[in-house]
């Protein structure tokens, strides 16, 4: 066998263990907010289930026309960790509307934020991760015989 084949035949062997080895992986994401920092972080599924019920992190966006028939788009991401640090931030900018509009059920979210000079806070970065890894196992549920 040629030095290629076996390096070939290796790295497809320790692909395929490496892959059985990570199926079913979990990693659950708490949520953290850092107040300092300006940065939020968590993923939705682990906020859900969390011992906490007050433990939460999302963004969402709205679409409101006003009297006078303009269109005013706005963003919004919100986290509270079990420490009880909680933030809410919006923003208008197109591009982090996009960015919220994008999330999906069961993402890992992580946004920052800055203070906006009237006692609130504004988005800065919005970004999310669709992993297998943050889904919900269903399989550890118990069901009745």
């Amino acid at each position: 066998m040629t030095l290629l084949k076996q390096l070939t035949t290796g790295a497809a062997a320790v692909a395929a263990l490496a892959a059985s080895a990570y199926a079913g992986f979990a990693q659950p994401a708490p949520v953290d907010v850092d107040l300092t920092a300006g940065l939020a972080q968590g993923d939705q599924l682990t906020a859900r289930i969390d011992a906490d019920p007050d433990v939460f992190i999302g963004c969402g966006s709205r679409t409101i026309r006003t009297g006078g028939g303009t269109l005013v788009r706005t963003g919004f991401c919100q986290a509270k960790d079990a420490a009880d640090e909680a933030v809410l931030c919006f923003t208008q900018d197109a591009d982090l509307l996009d960015a919220i509009r994008a999330l999906s059920d069961f993402a890992f979210i992580t946004f920052s934020f800055v203070d906006d000079g009237a006692g609130g806070f504004e988005c800065r970065r919005v970004g999310s991760s669709t992993q297998s890894f943050y889904l919900f196992d269903f399989g550890s549920l118990k069901t009745k015989k």
